[in-house]
């Protein structure tokens, strides 16, 4: 059961019934934060890249690091967040 799909250009992700992400095409590839992508809430997408806030209030981000897919350097700041919002290449 998908409870929401998230469109970037060409990828998507999809948060499934049980708070997991399966997620496919080009910058889609979640691997690397697979086993952070638990719980999630919403998924916000840039062009070429994705963000999950999840049930912690925590924020995981994946894809093209020039349009937002690599929050490490805000990682620390991104708590208690309830919502993310997109613009073509950021978050």
């Amino acid at each position: 059961n998908v409870l929401q799909i998230q469109a970037a250009q060409g990828a998507f992700a999809a948060i499934l019934a049980d708070g997991s992400v399966v997620a496919w095409g080009p910058f889609g590839d979640c691997s690397a934060v697979q086993d952070k992508l638990r719980h999630v809430q919403q998924i916000a997408a840039t062009g070429t890249a994705f963000a999950a806030t999840l049930a912690d209030g925590s924020v995981v981000c994946w894809g093209n690091a020039s349009d937002g897919g690599d929050c490490s350097a805000v990682q620390h700041q991104l708590r208690n967040v309830q919502q993310i919002q997109a613009t073509g290449r950021a978050f």
